[in-house]
């Protein structure tokens, strides 16, 4: 059997800031959507997804997708919203199995009410603390990681510019 290939003090000291750093960052943006907005981060995501098509709807697939998530979570929280009024689901006309989510008017109300909070606690969290260059550079470690953790690319988590 070959040697574990330990970590050196090096990429230990990286891990464990990664680690802490993809618990703590999750869990900063839904407490300031849940106390500001009533709303989850992933419920924050579906609104602001769904607000980037033309036609304020996606394909259930597409939308756990532009949310690097599964589609039975995805399910659950389109649900939710639903229940709230902010999405509603339809059939697809051409495929009477695939379901579409769709921004309602309330759903985009609340998005460009939750967005200003939402957006300016990301700067306050990531990007004030960086320098442009580490901002690319934050880019292209993220970029390197999804690659090798999504190497079909069934998420989209390189994502469009603008969505916070």
């Amino acid at each position: 059997m070959d040697e574990p290939r330990w970590l050196d003090d090096d990429q230990q000291r990286a891990w464990l800031k990664l680690v802490a750093l993809t618990t703590l960052l999750p869990a900063a943006l839904d407490q300031q959507l849940q106390r500001d907005a009533d709303l989850t981060h992933a419920g924050y995501m579906v609104l602001a997804m769904l607000s980037q098509d033309p036609q304020h709807r996606l394909r259930m697939s597409d939308v756990a997708s532009r949310t690097n998530s599964s589609a039975p979570r995805m399910s659950h929280v389109v649900r939710k919203l639903e229940e709230r009024g902010w999405v509603r689901r339809e059939r697809d006309p051409q495929d009477g199995r695939g379901l579409f989510a769709v921004l309602t008017e309330p759903g985009m109300e609340k998005l460009v009410r939750t967005a200003p909070g939402h957006v300016e606690q990301v700067r306050q969290l990531i990007f004030d603390v960086l320098q442009p260059e580490e901002v690319a550079t934050l880019e292209v470690l993220g970029a390197r990681l999804l690659t090798r953790l999504d190497p079909d690319s069934r998420f989209a988590a390189s994502g469009e510019p603008g969505v916070a």
